[in-house]
């Protein structure tokens, strides 16, 4: 019977820690933590009753004494982080503090710039080597999924991987005019920053939205789509063979680049502070407080999403194409866990990762991106859990 905390309760939360009570016999036993704990106790009583016997907490993850003490207390195998990204590194040393294994979701950013990468999580990776211990990062969908199903590629498909495009569709529709399908403010930092991609060796920086496409997602149909910077073309950059150039794109429907437009035009989407009636405020985490709450959308959204890698490359000196994805419905998604299919999506990979750690499958000790491990285990673990994947060796090129 193994224990895990698990750090947040808002919407890929609730997935994850439904998911963890609906495999009990690895996660015997769970701690939800955040800092409203009037969540966490609404949880609890939804799933109690199961075999996982379920605590919860009131913690600041900005605070790595508290960290630390709750830690010490509970006692768990591992920390499941699924707090804001700008809390990753007091998570990570309440870990270090505590000899407990880590993951998460989504790399580290600062609060005060809108940039994201890896360097700062993986600076730990002396640190975790030394007290042998593993953190894995980026056990979502994209950053996650997609760096399995790249290693998987690798492995049983390719000698070598030139070009990657990863290729996230959503088209569910919740009947709001704007809305985001997660944390707002991480996702307008995300959309609103400079695209970059990966070629040659480079980055090659793009305006906001700057480069489009239209794809024919399977299941979907014909979606705009815009290149984007996205974490995990870092990490896959390093760990494939063979890689000239790796791409991430996400489609958007015009209503919502209409409504984003504006409002970076009269200056919500900023994320420099301002005062207003003689307090401080940041405008983008205003924006946040008066948008939907992300966790709220899964009864009202219907549609699908379609998450997935296209890869081109060689095998056995011949070249080809490869694609493989997942398609997530949104109201099976709610059916199922109370969540709309941006959470699921995000939040299924997080507990097969704890798990594969939990098991000893994925363990060894370091700083790693999900790319490094065996892709087989958790592969067989998405058809089991709920993001069965498919596959096409004729896929359509992305011009």
């Amino acid at each position: 019977m193994k224990k895990a905390l698990i750090i947040g309760c808002g919407g890929v939360a609730s997935v994850t820690i439904h998911k963890c009570c609906q495999n009990s016999d690895v996660f015997g036993e769970i701690m939800i933590a955040s800092r409203t704990k009037s969540k966490c106790d609404a949880l609890k009583v939804k799933l109690d009753g199961g075999k996982t016997i379920i605590h919860t907490a009131q913690v600041d993850a900005d605070n790595v004494d508290e960290l630390i003490a709750l830690i010490k207390g509970f006692k768990p195998e591992v920390v499941i982080n699924l707090a804001l990204p700008y809390q990753d590194l007091t998570v990570m040393d309440a870990c270090l503090a505590t000899k407990t294994h880590y993951i998460d979701t989504a790399n580290y950013e600062p609060t005060d710039t809108a940039k994201f990468e890896y360097k700062w999580q993986w600076d730990y990776r002396e640190r975790f080597e030394k007290a042998g211990l593993t953190a894995i990062l980026g056990c979502g969908f994209d950053p996650g999924v997609t760096g399995v199903f790249s290693a998987y590629a690798q492995k049983h498909h390719f000698d070598e991987i030139n070009y990657i495009d990863i290729l996230d569709a959503n088209a569910g529709d919740h009947g709001y005019p704007f809305a985001t399908n997660f944390n707002p403010e991480i996702n307008i930092r995300e959309v609103t920053a400079k695209g970059s991609y990966w070629e040659n060796g480079d980055w090659v920086e793009t305006e906001p939205m700057e480069i489009k496409r239209v794809y024919n997602f399977p299941e979907i149909g014909e979606k705009d789509m815009y290149l984007l910077h996205h974490e995990e073309l870092e990490s896959l950059a390093i760990n494939i063979k063979g890689i000239k150039r790796i791409r991430f794109f996400m489609t958007f429907g015009q209503s919502y680049l209409t409504h984003l437009k504006c409002l970076e035009n009269v200056g919500m989407t900023s994320i420099e502070p301002i005062e207003f009636d003689g307090k401080m405020i940041v405008p983008l985490q205003f924006l946040k407080a008066v948008l939907p709450d992300p966790a709220s959308l899964g009864p009202r959204t219907k549609g699908k999403t379609n998450i997935g890698c296209i890869f081109k490359g060689k095998k056995d000196g011949i070249e080809k194409s490869y694609y493989i994805y997942n398609v997530c419905d949104h109201e099976e998604c709610y059916r199922e866990v109370g969540s709309q299919a941006i959470s699921y999506t995000t939040g299924v990979p997080a507990m097969i990762g704890a798990m594969l750690l939990l098991q000893g499958v994925w363990r060894k000790p370091g700083v790693y991106n999900v790319e490094e491990f065996d892709p087989d285990p958790f592969m067989a673990a998405l058809n089991k859990w709920g993001l069965p994947w498919q596959e096409s060796f004729n896929p359509e090129p992305v011009d």
